[in-house]
């Protein structure tokens, strides 16, 4: 038996193949938004919308869901976006950078700040014309952050690589209770009850030792479907799923024998195999290697494809440029978010709360401040959710407001990435020589 708990048994990489993927991501993302905004102000923009306008129906029980396949893609695929982000919240915090109160704590007070200020900055512009798109920017697209910060190379400490994904995993938990608690309306007490039974069910079958997936994606299914009749977004069934995730592995590597392993002669042979290294990484190690490249290379393009497409003619860009929504989120990102992560960071230092990463300078932080203004991806989630048409409200106000949004988070993500690249790569020579890169290895 190979006692080695190094050896080959365990070659999941959690931190390295995130932030690997997430990079990338970035790219496709980028590419996905300016198909979308191009298509959309092209001669075939009515095949853009009526695309994204294709009623598709699911039958349930006797229960007919009808959605737009805009809305599929939105409230259904993006739940298993956010299943990965609850799987990246559960291993940050059991085992990653967010684990213990002293490695937490620089990132929890920065993205908080990154979080209060950019609301505020919001609210204090448009507070008394739309007050209720606080939340847009206050979110972090992590793809697009650390994609700036991968393209700025060796002028970034490894000790900041961590620190912007500790703040973007908190920031997601900020994203989270936020839509949670503020973007869901009209709450049903019946299905609600349903979802409190699917969560039992969830918690009875981990306790009975139920490994099969298959009946956790029944389960998140019928969570689903009861948080959206309930009238809470459904994607909340993704996150809670992917905390409810168990963190320790069914084998110990110390009792894997690794020529098990390598033993692929036949067919059962190399099934066994894939069984043997499954059960000796977690399952939130082991889903979140599955499903994430689904999320990074499928799910977030097609996000972008269906929400980024805003017709920009002339009376709309003159309606955008008047709008307080504008001014309120683009100044949010751009402005809010470094000046709330200086703050706040500024703050836990001086307390010695937390203590900054080696080889970490004022420039490097408002460089990840500044990619932190990225709020691509749940900004713009967010904004359909903030100014949704509810209670007999103008459904064309409600879409004039949407696109104001949509022009300034793109607008703000794109100055505050280009913000971020120049501030990091002119703080090249703060970074430490004898410092080398650790952002590759895994958190373990």
């Amino acid at each position: 038996m190979d006692q080695n708990p190094h050896g080959d048994v365990r070659r999941l990489a959690p931190l390295r193949d995130f932030l690997h993927t997430e990079a990338a991501s970035g790219a496709l993302l980028v590419v996905a938004a300016v198909v979308a905004l191009v298509w959309a102000n092209s001669p075939w923009s009515g095949g853009y919308d009526s695309l994204w306008h294709t009623d598709l129906t699911l039958s349930l029980g006797g229960h007919d869901l009808s959605l737009d396949l805009r809305h599929w893609v939105n409230d259904a695929a993006m739940a298993i976006f956010f299943l990965v982000v609850g799987l990246e919240i559960k291993r940050e915090v059991t085992s990653g950078h967010l684990a213990g109160r002293r490695a937490a704590a620089l990132p929890v007070a920065a993205a908080i700040g990154g979080m209060v200020v950019p609301a505020l900055v919001y609210l204090a512009i448009a507070g008394r014309e739309a007050a209720g798109g606080w939340g847009i920017p206050m979110a972090t697209d992590i793809a697009l952050a650390v994609g700036v910060v991968a393209l700025a190379g060796s002028a970034v400490p490894s000790g900041l690589r961590a620190y912007l994904l500790g703040l973007a995993v908190v920031d997601d938990i900020g994203a989270i209770v936020v839509i949670a608690l503020f973007y869901s309306s009209g709450v049903s007490g019946g299905w609600l009850a349903v979802v409190a039974a699917a969560l039992a069910g969830t918690v009875v079958a981990k306790r009975a030792g139920v490994h099969h997936v298959s009946v956790y994606v029944a389960i998140g299914a019928v969570m689903w479907f009861a948080l959206h009749e309930a009238g809470v977004h459904p994607t909340l069934a993704g996150v809670t799923m992917g905390l409810l995730a168990p963190t320790t592995p069914r084998r110990t590597v110390d009792l894997v024998d690794t020529e098990e392993l390598t033993d692929l002669t036949t067919v059962d042979h190399a099934r066994r195999s894939s069984k043997i290294a499954r059960e000796s990484v977690s399952t939130v190690e082991w889903l979140e290697h599955v499903l994430h490249p689904w999320t990074a290379y499928v799910i977030v393009p097609v996000f972008a494809l269906a929400n980024a497409g805003i017709g920009l003619s002339g009376d709309m860009l003159r309606d955008a440029i008047g709008s307080p929504i504008t001014w309120g989120v683009l100044l949010g990102l751009l402005a809010g978010k470094p000046l709330g992560v200086l703050l706040a960071t500024r703050i836990a230092t001086a307390t010695r709360v937390a203590d900054l990463p080696a080889g970490v300078g004022r420039r490097h932080l408002l460089g990840a401040g500044s990619a932190a203004g990225i709020g691509f991806t749940v900004a713009i989630f967010i904004a359909e959710l903030a100014f949704r048409p509810r209670n007999g409200a103008d459904p064309a106000i409600a879409a004039a407001q949407v696109d104001a949004a949509k022009l300034a988070i793109v607008v703000a993500s794109v100055l505050s990435g280009l913000l971020a690249f120049g501030v990091l790569r002119a703080g090249r020579r703060q970074s430490s020589p004898s410092n080398p890169d650790t952002s590759a290895s895994p958190s373990r």
